[in-house]
């Protein structure tokens, strides 16, 4: 990893800068509610932020967030600063996010656009496997009642 650039874990004052990284690389923002007050609740059920920083800089230029569902491990928003893509930076930060995931002993499961076939690659280089056999659905807001 190039010298000036350290992965750690998140502090509540990074928030406006991984905010601003996931408007950019379009991952996340309060409408689908990716909000501070949510990514710190995960944290304290178990969860985990790597922030990639680039320290010369004083800049967080990458995010890699781990939720924890009492089963396995979910990946998301694995992302770095458009400014910063192409240098492999992601390597650095998904190993670090794979070590947690080791020492944890969970499964660790993420979701990826079909089309984003970079991140795929990647993915599938640190082992990650397709598993191909459904399809994934969402609320994003409950807008009705049920009977």
């Amino acid at each position: 990893m190039e010298k000036d650039i350290i992965c750690r874990t998140y502090l509540p004052g990074d928030w406006p800068e991984v905010e601003d990284i996931w408007q950019l690389t379009g991952l996340g923002g309060e409408e689908r509610g990716d909000t501070k007050n949510v990514v710190e609740k995960t944290l304290a059920m178990g969860g985990k932020m790597f922030i990639l920083e680039d320290v010369r800089a004083h800049r967080v230029i990458g995010t890699s967030w781990v939720t924890f569902d009492g089963r396995r491990l979910h990946l998301h928003h694995f992302a770095i600063h458009p400014d910063y893509q192409g240098r492999k930076l992601s390597h650095p930060l998904l190993k670090t996010t794979l070590s947690f995931a080791s020492e944890n002993g969970s499964q660790i499961k993420l979701e990826v656009h079909r089309d984003n076939t970079r991140a795929i690659n990647l993915y599938t280089e640190y082992g990650f496997k397709y598993l191909g056999d459904y399809d994934v659905y969402i609320i994003r807001k409950y807008n009705r009642k049920f009977a």
